[in-house]
C-alpha cells in the first residue's frame, strides 16, 4: 500500500520540487498552498504524514500544526527558513516531530519521512492497545504501565502525563505546553501542578533504573 502525504507549502516551485521526489518513491501526494485548504483536505482524507511550511498566507503554519495535533497524532515535519532555537522549540511544543531548515535536500527529506514513520510504527509502536518503547509497555485500554515485566502504579493524572511524555519521546516540552495538553486549556491551576506530578513520575520511574524524565532549562523531556 502506498504511503500518503499532505504537502502544505505556498511556493509552487518548492511544492513541485518536493512532490516529484516523493512520487518517485511511490508516495501519493496531495498539495495545499495555504493552511485553510490544508485543513479542509486533512479533514476529508487519510494521510500518513504531513509536511508543513510555516510562513504561509491566510493561516500561519504553527496554527495549522496546532489544529492538526488537536485531532490527530499523525507525524508532522515542519519545513522552514527560520532557524532560531525559539522557533524550533515552538514547533516541537506544538507537536511537530521533525524540523527541517531550508534550503533543504528533497532526498534527505524523503529519508527523514521514511525514518519518522519507521519510528512511529516500529520502535514506538502499537500492538492493539499497547504502546511499546523498549521494555516499557503502556496498555492504553487498561491504563496499565509495565516495565521489564513489572507493573508500576500511577494515579490517573500521572498516567496521562507519562503517556503524553512517552508519545513525545526526546522532545523538550515546556511546562505551559504540558499543562495545556494534559490538564486542558480551561484548567485553573498553575505550573507547580506540572512540577509536582513530574517529581512523582521521576520517583517512580527512578526505581526501575531505565527511564527518566529529564529536567532541562526550557522544561522536561522523557528519555532512556
Amino acid at each position: 500500500m502506498k504511503r500518503s502525504i499532505l504537502l502544505i507549502e505556498d511556493d509552487v516551485l518548492m511544492r513541485e520540487f518536493i512532490s516529484d521526489y516523493f512520487i518517485q518513491e511511490e508516495w501519493e501526494v496531495q498539495e495545499a498552498e495555504n493552511g485553510r485548504i490544508a485543513l479542509d483536505k486533512f479533514n476529508a482524507a487519510h494521510f500518513d504524514l504531513i509536511i508543513l511550511d510555516i510562513m504561509m498566507p491566510e493561516m500561519h503554519g504553527y496554527t495549522v500544526c496546532r489544529s492538526i495535533r488537536a485531532k490527530s497524532d499523525i507525524p508532522i515535519i515542519i519545513i522552514t527558513a527560520r532557524s532560531d532555537d525559539e522557533d524550533q522549540l515552538l514547533g516541537f511544543e506544538l507537536g511537530a516531530d521533525e524540523y527541517v531548515i531550508k534550503p533543504l535536500s528533497p532526498r534527505v527529506l524523503v529519508a527523514r519521512a521514511k525514518a519518522l514513520l519507521k519510528r512511529k510504527e516500529g520502535t514506538v509502536g502499537r500492538k492493539n492497545e499497547m504502546l511499546v518503547y523498549g521494555e516499557l509497555q503502556i496498555n492504553r485500554k487498561a491504563h496499565v504501565v509495565n516495565i521489564s515485566g513489572v507493573n508500576i502504579d500511577f494515579s490517573p493524572k500521572e498516567y496521562d502525563l507519562l503517556l503524553f511524555l512517552v508519545q513525545n519521546y526526546g522532545k523538550v516540552l515546556s511546562r505551559e505546553y504540558i499543562l495545556n495538553a494534559v490538564w486542558g486549556y480551561d484548567y485553573l491551576g498553575d505550573l507547580r501542578t506540572v512540577d509536582t506530578h513530574i517529581k512523582k513520575l521521576r520517583a517512580k520511574l527512578g526505581e526501575t533504573g531505565r527511564y527518566i524524565v529529564t529536567v532541562v532549562r526550557a522544561g522536561y523531556k522523557f528519555e532512556v
